[in-house]
């Protein structure tokens, strides 16, 4: 399985919340609403989740094995910095 596309939506700098990413896996299937998050151990990313009846949020994806989230994980921080850079470019300009 291969990432097609990563679509980054940056949220206000003053929240915890960095960004919303959009990944599309072969073209074919795309999984909404991952966030990107500063943690006080830096940039992590959480998966799209629901509560439950009992109240604990429970992922609705996410990737099964360890390789593949750090791959994920790897890929969509890079983008994410990326954008942020092109932000801070961009801002310069006007």
């Amino acid at each position: 399985m291969e990432v097609s596309e990563i679509r980054i939506r940056m949220v206000d700098n003053e929240s915890k919340m960095k960004a919303v990413v959009s990944v599309t896996f072969d073209d074919v299937f795309v999984v909404h609403d991952i966030k990107v998050i500063e943690g006080t151990k830096g940039i992590f990313i959480a998966m799209p989740s629901r509560r439950s009846p009992d109240g604990v949020y429970r992922d609705i994806v996410h990737p099964i094995n360890t390789e593949f989230r750090d791959a994920l994980v790897k890929r969509i921080v890079s983008k994410y910095e990326q954008e942020k850079e092109m932000q801070g470019i961009n801002s310069l300009q006007e």
